[in-house]
């Protein structure tokens, strides 16, 4: 039997997950306690976005959610509180995440100085608007119609433990470390599938929620980064070339899927919660 064992978002675009017991699934992304996946995100003062790709030690910013703020940490600063509710009049900032352009809420000079000092660089931390509709590409969704918030391409990624297991399997025979699940930064981990099953998943479904793959997800050096550190180490990329490069992506090294909430949007996943899996075969 096939469960749904992890849930994840990631209030803030690149910085460290913040694991749930029950999330809603709504177009743009799983929704928790009060914060979006990918509701926040921290960008150049140009406006351009900034991930561990450039600031690795991103990895070492923790949110939490108490109450009505969102706590945020980072290792030698003091906490930093940004309020949940969404003010009205709040100064509006065009910034760039990939191809798309998005007018985002500014979250103030505080937070902008928190951040910079966090990660050394100059920066400020913006907010996706309510209302807003950032759709995604519909080349790989058949048509359907989708969106997401700040996350890179679509609303959700899924990644079968057992796909875990066999990449450390692969890892350790090449004389490397076993990764853990959060190297990979899933939304959707699940349990009890052969590995790598989610590649011909035509669907799943989790109570009234249904789930739909529709692209491999290409994978940048990020699973490099430790994720408790914020210090990059032996990128695993070369071993998983081996046998992960799709062609279908020219050739990019693929774990997990970017999947779309096909039905069901609103409803709610649970830790625990069993799998309805159809594959496409």
């Amino acid at each position: 039997m096939a469960i749904l064992s992890q849930l994840i978002l990631y209030p803030i675009k690149s910085c460290a997950g913040m694991g749930v017991t029950e999330a809603v699934a709504t177009v743009s992304g799983l929704s928790a306690q009060g914060v979006h996946d990918r509701e926040w995100m921290l960008v150049t003062p140009e406006g351009q976005f900034l991930t561990q790709r450039e600031y690795p030690r991103m990895a070492t910013i923790v949110p939490r959610v108490e109450r009505a703020s969102m706590v945020v940490t980072a290792p030698g600063m003091a906490e930093l509180h940004l309020p949940l509710a969404q003010r009205a009049g709040v100064p509006t900032v065009r910034v760039q995440i990939w191809d798309d352009v998005v007018d985002a809420a500014d979250c103030g000079n505080a937070a902008a100085q928190w951040f910079a000092e966090a990660l050394g660089a100059a920066c400020r931390l913006v907010r996706f608007p309510p209302g807003l509709d950032r759709p995604t590409s519909e080349k790989w969704t058949g048509g359907a119609p989708s969106s997401a918030r700040f996350a890179d391409a679509y609303p959700l990624l899924l990644i079968g433990a057992s796909a875990l297991g066999e990449i450390n399997a692969r890892l350790l025979a090449a004389g490397r470390e076993a990764l853990p699940m959060n190297r990979f930064r899933p939304n959707l981990v699940a349990e009890g599938t052969d590995p790598f099953e989610e590649d011909y998943t035509e669907s799943l479904r989790a109570g009234d929620v249904l789930v739909r793959p529709v692209k491999p997800c290409a994978r940048c050096p990020i699973p490099a980064i430790d994720q408790a550190t914020g210090i990059p180490g032996p990128d695993p990329l070369d071993v998983l070339q081996s046998w992960r490069g799709k062609a279908i992506l020219d050739g990019a090294v693929c774990v997990g899927m970017n999947c779309i909430v096909a039905d069901g949007a609103g409803g709610v996943l649970r830790v625990g919660q069993e799998l309805d899996i159809a594959l496409s075969f």
